[in-house]
């Protein structure tokens, strides 16, 4: 009888530690589960201020490199733009203009950069003008220039004041801005110090 109960009391004591043991691994899994789907959220965000970019001509932009979204990045604005290729007119007009240190160190600022062919509509002989007259060429540039960073939301419809002291007006939805009457061709560009909205026409200051 002593015999017996001893077993019971054996079986007994191993079940419960069965239990016990199942129970851990359950409590261990639990944490492996519930953080896949936080790794997850966390690649989900990435991705999606990775590929804020829109428009039409963000397909020029280098996949990889100085000159790509990530790249540009990295890099405050002046530099950033001078690895775009499709920027090029104006870099040489922000290093005629000795503004590439001002806009560098600026902080959290919008630029809303003409392409190269915004510049291509100028006759060349107006434009050769503008380069070569520092005061008009820093008048124009500087009302490229928002001392904030504004989100495609904030040019749904807006009136900012420039660095220059002009107003510049935004219109649009979507994946479709005006800035004046520059159409944004590529928005959202994120770098170290700047967002920047590639534009197709030159915005002159009144």
């Amino acid at each position: 009888m002593q015999y017996k109960r001893t077993v019971l009391l054996a079986a007994a004591a191993v079940s419960a530690l069965s239990l016990t043991a199942c129970g851990g691994g359950g409590d261990m899994a639990a944490p492996s589960s519930s953080a896949a789907p936080a790794a997850t959220t966390q690649a989900t965000t990435t991705a999606s201020m990775a590929s804020g970019e829109f428009g039409s001509a963000c397909a020029s932009v280098p996949k990889d490199g100085p000159g790509s979204f990530a790249g540009m990045a990295k890099d405050p604005v002046a530099t950033a733009a001078s690895n775009n290729p499709a920027l090029s007119t104006l870099v040489t007009a922000v290093k005629k203009a000795g503004l590439v240190d001002t806009l560098n160190t600026a902080k959290d600022i919008t630029v809303f950069a003409p392409a190269d062919s915004a510049f291509a509509k100028i006759p060349k002989a107006d434009l050769d003008k503008v380069l070569a007259d520092n005061a008009t060429l820093t008048k124009v540039l500087t009302y490229h220039v928002v001392p904030k960073r504004l989100t495609p939301a904030d040019l749904a419809s807006g009136n900012f004041e420039t660095l220059q002291k002009g107003m510049v007006k935004t219109s649009g939805s979507g994946t479709a801005y005006k800035v004046n009457d520059a159409n944004v061709v590529c928005g959202n560009v994120q770098t170290a110090n700047a967002t920047v909205y590639i534009v197709d026409t030159v915005l002159m200051p009144s």
